[in-house]
């Protein structure tokens, strides 16, 4: 059956993937014809999209209709339901149904499975943990590999480090190093990518890691690198107390006696519980107390910022401040 279910955070491979889609189906000479799009506030999107699948195609190429950001696999009136289990079984062979959505889809739903049943593709498209530095790494190797630019194995683990798990980001970068490398069979160097790729909220993770284990040395030298190469001190801010406050209450919810990684993971809003073991294994050093007296110090840092403090000597001080509660100094 011509329908396909795509949901994910990784909104820029769903773009890429729904770009190919769109390519492949229509024909560019009918497009106005035989594509259609429904936004979530458009009333009755979702009955008016399985009537528009069921139109017969003008022209030359299929048609596609898509459902963006539809709730059909979280939310599934009964009405939609029963128009689903008309339509979905009849829809002729030239005509693409597209359904995409942020959100996982409710397994427990008739809508859900009954999608599943019929999709051609049923894909989820996942950013990658920060932390799985091998799928990061597998990631950048698989892109380099599309683009086409040669990489060594420790340009690669650089790249990683560098773009994190934004793929747009990693598009981008991999497409400045094709453009480099033009004319050129060699693989890319480690001092060429340095100088080319720039740092990213991976590296204020790295940030925060340094001042976690209280490596006053590492941190410095980490920020200045981020700062020279122009990143919103308001970001790097914002990725550091979202860190802190996800250690705090992993830390919190252990010392208060809850061993469930399932309930950690929803107290402390993180997504994957398998995350939590990893969590664990980085604060078990600290005590709950240095967690909670590192937030006010990135609270102050943060409205320092925005008070057009100077930025670099005001997050040197900070840092070297955090760096000495960490270390319990």
């Amino acid at each position: 059956m011509p329908i396909y279910v795509y949901w994910g955070e990784d909104d820029f491979a769903m773009e890429k993937a729904i770009t190919v889609l769109r390519d492949r189906v229509l024909d560019p000479n009918w497009i106005s014809f035989n594509y259609t799009a429904f936004t979530p506030d458009q009333a009755d999107a979702a009955i008016q999209g399985l009537n528009q699948v069921m139109t017969p195609t003008f022209g030359a190429g299929g048609r596609l209709v898509w459902l963006i950001n539809t709730t059909l696999c979280q939310h599934c009136p009964e009405n939609v339901l029963g128009e689903l289990v008309r339509s979905l079984r009849v829809i002729p062979e030239n005509s693409f149904l597209l359904l995409s959505s942020r959100n996982k889809p409710d397994e427990r739903l008739k809508s859900t499975k009954l999608l599943k049943q019929f999709a051609t593709e049923f894909r989820e498209f996942p950013l990658i943990p920060p932390w799985k530095t091998e799928l990061l790494v597998q990631s950048v190797n698989q892109v380099a590999q599309t683009v086409g630019v040669k990489l060594t194995a420790n340009t690669a683990q650089l790249l990683a480090e560098s773009v994190g798990n934004d793929t747009r980001l990693l598009y981008n970068e991999i497409e400045k190093l094709r453009l480099y490398a033009h004319g050129t069979n060699k693989p890319l160097d480690v001092d060429t990518v340095t100088k080319l790729v720039g740092n990213t909220t991976q590296n204020s993770l790295q940030l925060a890691a340094a001042i976690r284990i209280g490596d006053t040395a590492k941190a410095l030298t980490t920020l200045a690198d981020m700062i020279n190469a122009s990143e919103p001190g308001l970001r790097i801010v914002a990725t550091l107390i979202g860190q802190f406050r996800t250690w705090l209450w992993v830390k919190i919810m252990i010392e208060s006696g809850e061993r469930n990684q399932q309930a950690i993971a929803i107290a402390a809003d993180i997504g994957n519980p398998k995350r939590i073991y990893f969590l664990q294994q980085e604060i078990k050093l600290l005590s709950m107390q240095q967690l909670i007296s590192c937030l006010p110090l990135l609270l102050e840092l943060e409205v320092s910022l925005k008070q057009g403090a100077s930025e670099m000597s005001t997050f040197q001080t900070k840092v070297i401040e955090l760096c000495q509660v960490c270390r319990g100094s």
